[in-house]
């Protein structure tokens, strides 16, 4: 534990989620920021000096060294953290090597940075469990939301997704337990947020009107076939 404390202070905040950031470009910089806001402790790593610069004042644990080093990591405690996010980009070799390095550890959990469709496969090939294409991700929720219908889309993986959008003209002013949207299309309503209410919860008694809007979960195709008309 004397390493992480030397980051963390004292044995209370580590009962507090704890992240380690490697890589301080625009994904991985972004997101230690984030976390950071949310009251996780973050520890930022990066092998530029530059960089490292960059983010003193701004996160408070920031320090240059080399990911691709075992003992590097071991020494800066990155084993006893609870996530490690590899936001390495650019340079593929270096992302994958530290990959590498961490699933040595029994922890942290590791979530990683993927530029394309064959630096994903070799992640995960190597046994990550969470490869994530920022760019790609992007562009299929940006697509989604242009075609229509859809105010935002979250995909969930393995062909399903989270949706908030309308509802069709013919699921209007009776109860979900009438509709059965379940059994009928696939796809289940859990939320609603009333033209001048808040967010509450779905029930079967729920009735939506034309100016509600609704989160609806399903499988991809069944989702995005329940949108209002154009």
């Amino acid at each position: 534990m004397a390493n992480s404390r030397k980051f963390f202070g004292s044995s209370e905040t580590r009962a507090l989620r704890t992240v380690a950031v490697i890589g301080l470009g625009r994904f991985g910089g972004a997101l230690a920021v984030e976390l950071e806001s949310l009251g996780i402790e973050v520890l930022g790593i990066d092998a530029r000096e530059d960089t490292v610069q960059s983010f003193n004042g701004i996160l408070t644990h920031v320090v240059r060294a080399d990911s691709t080093r075992e003992e590097v990591l071991r020494q800066l405690g990155v084993h006893e953290f609870d996530v490690a996010i590899v936001g390495i980009g650019s340079d593929i070799e270096a992302s994958i090597l530290t990959a590498s390095r961490l699933l040595k550890f029994n922890k942290p959990s590791i979530w990683a940075k993927a530029i394309s469709e064959p630096h994903a496969e070799i992640l995960g090939q190597l046994g990550v469990s969470h490869v994530v294409r920022p760019e790609n991700d992007m562009g299929r929720r940006v697509a989604h939301l242009i075609s229509g219908g859809i105010i935002d889309y979250i995909d969930l993986g393995q062909d399903f997704v989270l949706v908030r959008t309308r509802a069709p003209e013919f699921a209007l002013h009776r109860p979900l337990s009438v509709l059965e949207l379940r059994k009928t299309h696939g796809i289940t309503i859990t939320a609603i947020h009333p033209k001048d209410g808040q967010w509450e919860s779905a029930t079967p008694q729920t009735i939506i009107e034309a100016e509600d809007e609704i989160l609806v979960q399903g499988p991809r195709r069944n989702v995005e076939s329940f949108r209002p008309s154009a």
